[in-house]
């Protein structure tokens, strides 16, 4: 069973390195694993092999992120010294929705959150730009002359190990994130993705997500473009753990979503869960 497994998945390959000629579509289809008539195919190990190679001319973002909105986030991950969390929570709380509620700039703070369950003493903030690159490139000059924040980052610094951010877009068929009232937790689900999958990504989720919008669970959906790369942040909201595993579970039970976990699991190289408890400065409660 092994040998003739392992020689169709070979004559498979040889066809397509043979098929790949200039713009041509290549698309290697595995036969049958199952010896026994009318046993499903094993789908995941199927996947391992399937590819489909479609020349573009055109960036990802644009295929992928909403064009209406031109919205730009940025989302920062902090980690703060474990003695310093409740005057580091304290310090954000007097000053994020200062910057939030000033019309004279131009972002919005959709959430704060300190983790609970994954990287420990550790905030992350998620921030939108209406109006992309340049709403971002004017908030941070305006930023640096604000003495106020100034002195809030030198305050902030003394309470950090270490801290990076990534800038994203949003998946066109993602929810956009708004405020929501509470209490919930949250779920920030990372993936880092093979380079070069990010459209075939887009794809299965573009279905897959029409199954998770019973609950209303889906806050939102992006992928990075300046930071780590290839990069997919998927945010969920639950009322608590156990509402949470219900829900998660409730999932398998909608025909296409096993498919969809088969055939995106290939593509991630990593993946990260943290679960996340809104701040009180949070506009997502």
């Amino acid at each position: 069973m092994a040998t003739r497994v392992l020689q169709s998945v070979g004559n498979g390959l040889n066809q397509a390195r043979k098929g790949v000629r200039g713009n041509q579509h290549v698309s290697v289809t595995i036969r049958s694993l199952s010896a026994t008539p009318g046993k499903k195919e094993d789908s995941w190990f199927k996947s391992l092999f399937v590819r489909q190679v479609n020349p573009r001319k055109d960036a990802h973002s644009h295929l992928l992120a909403k064009k209406e909105d031109h919205n730009l986030y940025k989302i920062q991950f902090h980690n703060v010294k474990p003695e310093c969390q409740e005057a580091y929570n304290k310090l954000c709380e007097a000053m994020l929705p200062n910057i939030h509620n000033d019309p004279e700039y131009t972002c919005e703070l959709v959430g704060t959150w300190n983790t609970w369950y994954g990287e420990q003493d550790q905030a992350v903030h998620l921030w939108r730009y209406r109006g992309g690159y340049p709403a971002l490139t004017d908030v941070m000059g305006k930023l640096r002359k604000n003495k106020e924040f100034v002195e809030f980052r030198k305050e902030r610094s003394k309470m950090l190990l270490s801290r990076r951010n990534q800038l994203l877009l949003e998946f066109s068929f993602w929810n956009e994130p708004v405020p929501r009232e509470g209490p919930n937790v949250y779920e920030l689900r990372s993936y880092q993705l093979r380079p070069g999958t990010m459209i075939e990504w887009g794809n299965y989720w573009a279905r897959a997500i029409e199954l998770r919008q019973e609950n209303q669970e889906a806050c939102g959906g992006f992928f990075s473009q300046i930071g780590s790369l290839y990069m997919v942040h998927h945010l969920w909201a639950y009322k608590d753990l156990q509402s949470r595993e219900d829900t998660r579970n409730a999932a398998w039970k909608h025909e296409g979503w096993d498919e969809a976990v088969y055939y995106t699991v290939p593509l991630i190289q990593h993946m990260e869960s943290r679960i996340m408890i809104p701040t009180k400065a949070s506009p997502m409660k």
